[in-house]
């Protein structure tokens, strides 16, 4: 799959900054910290897939209508329709 530019390098933004929270709960586990602090952190991290995921598919939803390829019964949207529906 190939993205736009602009949205690859958001993408991976959002996936460098989830992996440095994915070590700094891990820290937080093995500092015995609060429960509700790592609880928190594992929110945002959550969160923050989602909203990498949504503009992946999104972007994939996009480049189909402008191909115009893309009907509202067609494999292309129901491949985003099911991989939306995963996230939920």
């Amino acid at each position: 799959m190939k993205l736009r530019d602009d949205v690859q390098r958001s993408v991976l933004a959002r996936l460098s900054r989830i992996e440095g929270q994915a070590r700094g709960v891990q820290r937080m586990i093995e500092e015995g910290r609060d429960c509700q602090q790592v609880v928190r952190q594992l929110a945002a991290m959550r969160a923050a897939l989602g909203k990498a995921a949504v503009a992946i598919i999104g972007e994939n939803l996009e480049e189909c209508l402008r191909q115009g390829g893309a009907t509202a019964d067609g494999p292309e949207v129901q491949m985003a329709k099911l991989a939306l529906m995963e996230l939920v």
